[in-house]
């Protein structure tokens, strides 16, 4: 497990260069436009970067063992990885979907790609660590990147005890989630007063409410932002795709909806990835688009803003 860990570290702080000479793609930029380094983001206070774009698994990842559909995922899951991705959340919550992952992993060969985080999701509180052993099994991975406490259930022993994982090398990070806009002052007062490494939450083109407070509040703490729900769970494509894109699109490197979306969210200085959900390769092509190319600055992010809200 130590040569695994050490070339995961290789990988993520040299570019993904590894994957780089297995996929000659990773260094395309999927808009087509001109090559470039993947947009990278330093976990605060580590020497430690991730890609800016990760992949979520509610919902897509959660199809039991019909064996066409976890071949299907497992296609999805290498253009993540070809496309320069790592970061792959997860949660007891999603069903089957962390079963699908460790087989999609051992198809691919790709538990030393994998930045991997899952949550803590039971009101049992003395539960954390059997909780984390079980996810581990099912994902085949020997310890998590990344363990969360979801939706702040049970936050307090739960957190208590991956302070101590932590601390004798169980898990990397840990850190805490809520997701639609819950919670926020609890959110706030345990960012205020916890050793925290990660945060996760609900942030978006029309769902902004965290730019109020928990996203500064990140910054000044120096805890990593991961934000769920990008695209509101699709209801941001079902709203917007018939509408065009801005003239301007182009200015702020997007050339589709899923760019336009991530790219908003991931050029938020407090942001440290965005992890969208997709069931398709495609889908998860125009994604990773939003990894690479120009970000848009602060005045251009609120003309983004003003366009969707104008729609």
């Amino acid at each position: 497990m130590a040569n695994r860990i050490t070339r995961r570290k290789f990988l993520i702080s040299s570019g993904l260069a590894g994957i780089a000479l297995k996929s000659p793609m990773l260094f395309a930029n999927t808009s087509g436009n001109a090559a470039s380094s993947p947009i990278m983001r330093r976990i605060p206070g580590m020497d430690e970067s991730i890609p800016a774009i990760g992949m979520g698994t509610w919902i897509t990842f959660n199809v039991g063992g019909d064996t066409q559909l976890v071949q299907q995922r497992t296609r999805v899951l290498k253009t993540f990885f070809d496309l320069g991705g790592t970061v792959v959340d997860g949660s007891p919550m999603y069903g089957s979907a962390a079963d699908v992952m460790g087989e999609a992993l051992d198809s691919l060969d790709a538990h030393d790609r994998i930045f991997a985080a899952t949550k803590i999701w039971t009101g049992d509180e003395s539960e954390t660590r059997a909780e984390a052993a079980r996810s581990s099994r099912r994902w085949g991975v020997e310890r998590f990147d990344l363990l969360q406490v979801h939706n702040l259930l049970g936050w307090q022993g739960h957190l208590e005890t991956l302070k101590q994982m932590k601390a004798n090398g169980e898990v990397r990070y840990i850190g805490i989630t809520t997701s639609h806009g819950r919670r926020h002052r609890e959110f706030a007062q345990i960012m205020e007063r916890e050793s925290l490494d990660f945060v996760q939450l609900t942030y978006n083109v029309l769902d902004h409410e965290v730019e109020d407070r928990l996203l500064p509040l990140a910054q000044e703490r120096g805890i990593g932002v991961i934000v769920n729900r990008p695209f509101q769970g699709g209801s941001l494509f079902r709203r917007f795709q018939s509408e065009p894109l801005p003239n301007w699109a182009g200015e702020v490197g997007v050339s589709n909806w899923a760019e336009f979306f991530l790219k908003y969210i991931i050029s938020h200085p407090a942001v440290t990835c965005a992890i969208p959900a997709t069931s398709k390769v495609e889908h998860m092509k125009e994604n990773m688009g939003a990894l690479y190319g120009a970000l848009p600055n602060a005045g251009q992010r609120q003309r983004m803003a003003d366009y969707v809200r104008s729609l």
